[in-house]
């Protein structure tokens, strides 16, 4: 009978952890990001670094489609233009593109923060080096 109520009193701390690995509030936009005018993120031809309130930007007219080559760009590849921007803790976006026209989104991650869509401009990002489609 001890046995029992020990079980008893132990099963509501087996079962209160959820197990979701999917915090939506950890979520950041910081660090770099790839974009694609397809949904196919091999036709990546643009990527987006996102550091402590500022968006650089890489171009690349024939990328081999693979993040390694992403990966192999510095500071020194980034466009000149800056675009200052702020993320908040309900997930919106806002980008000052040029003197006051500012980017605003609602972002939504999926693919454990790998992936996010916006409901702006941009449409998608995949977080460089994640394993998203």
């Amino acid at each position: 009978m001890k046995k029992l109520i020990l079980l008893l009193l132990f099963i509501p701390f087996i079962f209160s952890c959820s197990g979701n690995d999917d915090p939506i509030d950890e979520y950041t936009i910081e660090g770099k990001w790839i974009w694609s005018p397809s949904e196919n993120r091999a036709d990546a031809n643009t990527m987006y670094e996102f550091v402590n309130g500022v968006r650089y930007t890489y171009y690349c007219i024939t990328c081999p489609g693979d993040d390694a080559y992403w990966n192999s760009l510095d500071e020194s590849d980034r466009l000149p233009s800056t675009n200052p921007y702020t993320f908040d803790e309900n997930n919106i976006l806002r980008v000052d593109l040029h003197h006051g026209n500012e980017l605003v989104a609602l972002i939504t991650f999926e693919c454990n923060g790998g992936k996010l869509l916006m409901d702006g401009e941009f449409s998608h990002l995949w977080r460089l080096s994640s394993d998203c489609q």
